[in-house]
């Protein structure tokens, strides 16, 4: 089975996550076709979409001239499934806590921008997620802190923080997994977890 994947491609590590994608998929017999989005008319058909890091005023701005917004949101209603990492989980927030970020409103928590520090103070950390049965190599750059959680699930924590929660079908993540060869969370995200339509 082909299953057709789609990248928000403004910003951000299109290509790990193409990969990974990829890579997760072939761990089920099965192939992802990727595509990248940069316009409208692209996400309908995808079965999944992925939102990665980046600025989120940047890409929330892009999302919204050019009516890619609106097509992500449809997206999840249908109940696919999605990944935002990093300064995808900032746009796809309910509140961002910052009035240049036009939010998507997917995922009910309150988040933080660059709270783990700048660039400098990237790291690796060990953490456990829910439904994985080893620690995930997570790797935190710039990463945004999620302040609180409303009816979302929380899937990991780093020092009594959480950075990876789940509400519906989509999964947010504060750190970026595609920055390592671990391609467990996109499976978690798109092919464990959640049903496909």
């Amino acid at each position: 089975m082909t299953i057709r994947a789609g990248v928000v491609a403004v910003q951000g590590d299109v290509s790990e996550h193409a990969d990974a994608i990829r890579r997760a998929a072939a761990s089920h017999d099965e192939t992802a076709e990727v595509v990248e989005i940069r316009q409208s008319g692209v996400v309908p058909d995808c079965d999944l979409l992925l939102l990665p890091g980046g600025e989120s005023t940047a890409i929330s701005r892009h999302l919204q001239r050019e009516g890619i917004a609106p097509e992500i949101v449809d997206h999840v209603d249908a109940g696919k499934p999605v990944l935002a990492t990093c300064a995808g989980l900032i746009v796809a927030s309910a509140d961002p806590n910052d009035d240049r970020v036009m939010s998507l409103d997917l995922v009910d928590v309150t988040v933080e921008r660059n709270a783990f520090g700048r660039q400098a103070d990237s790291f690796e950390a060990p953490l456990d997620v829910a439904g994985l049965d080893e620690p995930f190599p997570a790797v935190f750059i710039r990463a945004p802190l999620i302040d609180s959680v409303g009816d979302a699930e929380v899937l990991a924590e780093w020092d009594g923080r959480a950075v990876a929660v789940r509400d519906g079908p989509v999964v947010g993540t504060s750190f970026h997994p595609e920055l390592t060869d671990d391609y467990r969370i996109h499976d978690l995200a798109f092919f464990e977890s959640v049903a496909r339509a």
